[in-house]
């Protein structure tokens, strides 16, 4: 106590600092035996219970506060976001996960004493209460509180006008303050772990199993991405983040897990903008004896089911591109397009035509400045990720209503199956809605001689400076030799969803914690 005192300016020196005068507040309480940070409360009621009780007990309504009626008796505890004082009466907003309620300090029913303690509290701190519901002449519900307990003294002061704020990343910063103050945010993050609950409940009905896999690999595989490179240091290894889980579902598979699943951290060291963050949660699912048209079946039944539990309807609203509302129409069957067909209808460009050609990337990019397509970076891309490139310039943009692209090009997918009926493509779908593509998915390779000539023109095109392309994985190549089922797996951005469904043009608004330089930086 001496030590913590020493530290505190005296009360004749005390200054204007809201941060010094809680601090004196606290050293106050301890002055008198109360401990500010208490380790446990226990409580009857959330707020959300209290509330749902003054509707089924008998709640007097009285012009006089004293006169109160029979009253239903809770025990609460949460963050007072206001605190009004009127002589010998007080109120208070009191605020937990579930709610918000009026609580109502009277002198008479504390005490002197105990109601002179209250000048110790402030907005933010945390209490615990005991009292008794009633109404007030207004009719607002509220706790008349016959015991208090302090249970987290706040010693710096919650935004005033947190609304007001146009700092957008000062809520990205400080997301605890965004979480206590705009309860839209709060509603947010918990429907993204709702509806992360509800298709994790889903496949487990489906007869799926939650498997783990490392996030520290020694090849960047998986995907067509650019990858995060660290050190193991107990190893002297280099070692890379990773970019999907796609290959160990797989292993598991071949190990005779049939249908494997995992909501999994992947981190893709790429650019950053509303739509694409460097750290992002994956679905990803792997089915034994399934092909991308029963995936592609699967994910729409699953889709349409999580959107009518939570909305209640097929229709929702969302954001467009240009910020504007409009309505999508999840209702089954969702159209299917064809890759190609999608580009060459949106700029004449038939890029099967190409792939014959000795120089496939070459081909195709004297097409694509020929129609006058500007495409960034278009002279280091092989022809896969070219294929890729043009789609999102000229297609992507227009599919808004949910929709499946089928069929990408071999080269775009590297571990993808090819089509018994045409092998220039692959049994592939991508889920688009709002131009966003939420899902990516196909059937898999199970032929080890197939991948290994993907993953050599992989190298080849990494070779040629293409930062995206994948590395050739022997372990798994080997793991493959031993054998496979047909599979068909399936990722789905978990950020990107949760944006769409809730309305956000931004993927930092799904996060709770998103990655930002710091601020001496």
């Amino acid at each position: 106590m001496r030590k913590f005192r020493a530290i505190l300016p005296t009360q004749q020196n005390m200054p204007q600092n809201e941060f010094q005068d809680r601090l004196i507040k606290a050293g106050a309480l301890r002055e008198k035996g109360i401990n500010p940070y208490p380790a446990r409360f226990e409580s009857t009621h959330s707020i959300a219970a209290a509330t749902a009780l003054a509707e089924t007990a008998k709640i007097a309504e009285t012009e006089e506060i004293v006169k109160r009626g029979p009253a239903a008796q809770v025990t609460i505890r949460g963050r007072m976001m206001t605190l009004r004082e009127h002589g010998h009466l007080a109120f208070a907003n009191l605020k937990d996960q579930s709610g918000q309620i009026q609580i109502c300090f009277m002198e008479d029913v504390l005490g002197a004493d105990n109601y002179q303690l209250l000048k110790l509290l402030d907005m933010g701190d945390f209490v615990g209460l005991s009292g008794e519901l009633f109404l007030t002449k207004h009719g607002q519900l509220t706790v008349l509180i016959k015991e208090w307990t302090l249970l987290g003294k706040t010693l710096r002061p919650l935004p005033e006008k947190w609304h007001g704020l146009a700092d957008e990343e000062t809520i990205y910063r400080q997301r605890y303050l965004d979480l206590v103050m705009n309860p839209d945010s709060q509603k947010r993050f918990i429907f993204r772990s709702r509806f992360i609950e509800f298709l994790r409940a889903f496949l487990n009905k489906s007869n799926f199993l939650e498997v783990e896999t490392p996030i520290l690999a020694v090849k960047a595989s998986g995907a067509t991405a650019r990858p995060f490179a660290t050190h193991h240091q107990a190893l002297d290894l280099d070692v890379y983040l990773r970019i999907a889980p796609e290959l160990y579902l797989k292993r598991c598979v071949a190990g005779g897990l049939e249908r494997v699943y995992e909501f999994a951290k992947c981190f893709r060291n790429e650019g950053m903008d509303p739509s694409h963050l460097q750290e992002f949660t994956m679905l990803e699912w792997y089915s034994a004896y399934w092909n991308f048209e029963d995936n592609m079946d699967f994910t729409e039944k699953m889709l349409t089911a999580a959107i009518k539990e939570f909305f209640g309807t097929l229709e929702i609203s969302v954001k467009a591109r240009d910020g504007k509302e409009i309505t999508v129409d999840f209702s089954s069957p969702w159209p299917r397009f064809k890759f190609g067909d999608l580009i060459k209808k949106d700029s004449g460009i038939d890029i099967y035509a190409h792939g014959a050609a000795s120089d496939p990337a070459a081909s195709l990019r004297a097409a694509i400045k020929k129609a006058k397509i500007v495409l960034e970076d278009s002279e280091k891309l092989g022809f896969g990720n070219l294929c890729d490139a043009l789609y999102k310039k000229v297609s992507r943009p227009h599919l808004v209503n949910p929709c499946f692209v089928t069929h990408h090009p071999a080269s775009t997918k590297p571990l993808a199956r090819k089509s018994d009926e045409n092998p220039e493509v692959c049994e592939t779908f991508q889920l688009l809605v709002n131009t966003w593509e939420i899902v990516n998915a196909y059937s898999e390779i199970v032929d080890p001689i197939d991948q290994r000539a993907r993953f050599a023109e992989q190298s080849l095109a990494r070779a040629g400076g293409d930062q995206d392309a994948m590395e050739t994985d022997n372990d798994y190549l080997l793991c493959m030799e031993h054998g496979m089922p047909p599979i068909s797996g399936f990722g789905m951005g978990i950020d990107r969803l949760v944006a769409l469904l809730t309305g956000q043009d931004n993927l930092k608004d799904t996060v709770l914690f998103p990655l930002l330089k710091p601020i001496d930086k």
